[in-house]
Order: C-alpha cells, then sequence, then structure tokens
C-alpha cells in the first residue's frame, strides 16, 4: 500500500488517533459539539505520548460514518479511532452497525466493560449498543471504539472509577488500548499514571 505525506509520524510512537462525534443537530449547527472537546481533553491529560488528532463531526448516516472511519484509517493512518454518539435503541443511532461496516475483526470486551461501568450509576446502561472493532488493511492495522456521548460518561468509561483515595475501583476502558495498540503493531503508548495506567504484561514493558 502505497502511503501518503499524511502517514508520517514526527516521532517513532506517535499515535495518530482519529475523533468522530456523531449527531444530526451538532452537525448542523443546531447546538454546539460537546463530545469532541471532551475525548481532546481527556487524552491530551492522560497520554504522554506524542499525538496528532483528526476530528470529525458528522450527522447519524450509517454510510457517512463507515466512510469516516476508513478514510481516517486507510488514508491518514490513524492507529486509534474514538466515535461518540449514536450508540442508543433508537432508529437514528446507528454508530455500532457503521462501525461494524468499517471494521474486519470484532472487540466485544470493550463494549462490556463500557456497560458495567455505567451500570453503576444508571440502569438504562443496558440499552447501550457501543463496541469495538479493527480494521485490517494491507500492511496496517487500527483500533476502533464507540463511546458514550456525554462528556460525563466518556470520562468514566475511559478512566474507569476510583474510590476517594485514588484508588481504582472499576478499571477503565483506556488502561487496556495501549497494549491492544501493541499487539496490532502500533506505537508504543505511555500514560499519565495520575489518570489512567496502562496495563501490559511485564514481558511487554519497555523500560
Amino acid at each position: 500500500m502505497k502511503h501518503t505525506e499524511a502517514w508520517q509520524r514526527t516521532t517513532p510512537n506517535e499515535i495518530k488517533i482519529g475523533l468522530i462525534s456523531i449527531s444530526d443537530r451538532a452537525s448542523k449547527g443546531v447546538y454546539t459539539d460537546e463530545g469532541l472537546p471532551a475525548l481532546k481533553a481527556w487524552l491530551q491529560n492522560a497520554l504522554s505520548t506524542p499525538c496528532v488528532f483528526q476530528e470529525r463531526l458528522i450527522a447519524d448516516e450509517r454510510e457517512i460514518i463507515t466512510e469516516t472511519i476508513v478514510d481516517l484509517v486507510d488514508e491518514l493512518g490513524c492507529d486509534l479511532i474514538l466515535t461518540t454518539g449514536g450508540t442508543g435503541p433508537s432508529r437514528r443511532d446507528v454508530t455500532p452497525e457503521a462501525t461494524m461496516d468499517a471494521g474486519t475483526r470484532e472487540m466485544p470486551g470493550f463494549g462490556e466493560q463500557m456497560r458495567q461501568i455505567s451500570l453503576r450509576f444508571v440502569p438504562t446502561a443496558i440499552l447501550s449498543r457501543q463496541t469495538a472493532v479493527l480494521r485490517e488493511i494491507e500492511d496496517h492495522t487500527a483500533l476502533i471504539i464507540n463511546l458514550p456521548g456525554q462528556p460525563k460518561s466518556i470520562k468514566e468509561t475511559l478512566e474507569g472509577l476510583k474510590d476517594a483515595d485514588g484508588k481504582s475501583i472499576v478499571p477503565g476502558i483506556f488502561a487496556a488500548v495501549p497494549y491492544c495498540i501493541d499487539l496490532i503493531g502500533g506505537p508504543y503508548i505511555e500514560t499519565n499514571e495520575a489518570i489512567i495506567k496502562a496495563f501490559r504484561p511485564k514481558s511487554a514493558i519497555k523500560k
């Protein structure tokens, strides 16, 4: 596969992250999108590895969502894509289907853990259909994860829950992301442990 300049990394461990907010009304300017700013701010605090963001605000249209994911992976070389919005049971909520269309293999554990976290707060967490997939092309693989739409829920699912002393009660899903990126051939991601501690087997930790 011929890579464009967009694929270039300024450092070997720079991670390319695609952020997609999916909302009919926000994409039309009816109200201000809160998903992208919340996601980006959390990642900037959580990552100690250099990162580059590609941000997209799009409507709840299955084909558009799939095309956006494919473009971010195939044309821009993103290693990780996080979507927010469109994961409920209403007819316009098609993000999981669009994500599956773009993926080559499902990673269901991410959605399972997000629902476990959210169930600590609301019984309606079981209505969430969030999932995750891998998109594998010739010489590159990306991880795509559906997140909730609300900034508070985004933080909770990524970071997990901690007690008053800062000890983890329920692990956030992002703890597993760096090692997943390792396994699919991406850059080595390091995190700010005060926000989220990345988990790796001892044999996979670089010193």
